[in-house]
């Protein structure tokens, strides 16, 4: 079960925003992973909590954020709902999308689970919902997926396949490498793998 801590800073001008301190496995219905985030000054600012099936789709999603929270699941498409600070009032959305997205490095490694690329594969689009900081805002996100590169390292612990994806946003045509070890995210833009304490986990 790999456990560590993630530091995440803004990909443009690289303010620390959080640390997030996870730890993730794969069960008998698919992966599961839950954070904790702290800001710079130690603080709460929120968690993470996400269970997919396997093939990859979410079967359970819980985030907070300060006073925020959403809860959502695959249901005629993806579907959730979200409660303000006050707790009085929720509301629902869906929409025909594949999957959930965030800054969590969680989603990386979800929606690389959902679309099982490989090297030969063609560029795949997805379609994902958002949910912005600091008050988890949806916001519906057109991706392109690309496995560019998949190549084994030699570790104590037996050989470690290191995918790398060339992830292209449709809007704006911007493009970023993410590459991805199992269930744990290498590098990304806003994420640094700070701290891992055990082995990522193979998929089958």
């Amino acid at each position: 079960m790999p456990r560590g801590r993630y530091s995440l800073h803004d990909p443009h001008d690289h303010t620390p925003l959080a640390e997030e301190h996870f730890q993730c496995a794969p069960g008998p219905s698919g992966w599961r992973y839950v954070s904790r985030l702290t800001g710079p000054a130690g603080e709460h600012r929120g968690s993470v909590d996400l269970a997919l099936d396997d093939l990859g789709r979410p079967l359970r999603l819980e985030l907070h954020a300060g006073d925020w929270q959403v809860r959502g699941a695959a249901l005629d498409g993806v579907t959730w709902v979200r409660t303000d600070p006050t707790g009085l009032h929720a509301t629902e959305g869906n929409v025909r999308a594949h999957a959930f997205t965030g800054t969590s490095p969680a989603f990386l490694v979800a929606t690389a689970r959902l679309l099982r690329l490989t090297p030969s594969s063609a560029a795949t689009r997805v379609r994902l919902v958002a949910f912005t900081d600091p008050v988890l805002a949806p916001r519906t996100v057109d991706q392109s997926w690309a496995l560019v590169n998949s190549e084994a390292h030699a570790t104590d612990n037996g050989p470690l396949t290191v995918d790398e994806y060339q992830v292209t946003a449709l809007d704006t045509g911007e493009q970023h490498a993410v590459h991805i070890a199992g269930d744990v995210v290498l590098a990304a833009p806003g994420i640094e793998l700070e701290d891992l304490q055990s082995p990522p986990s193979r998929f089958d």
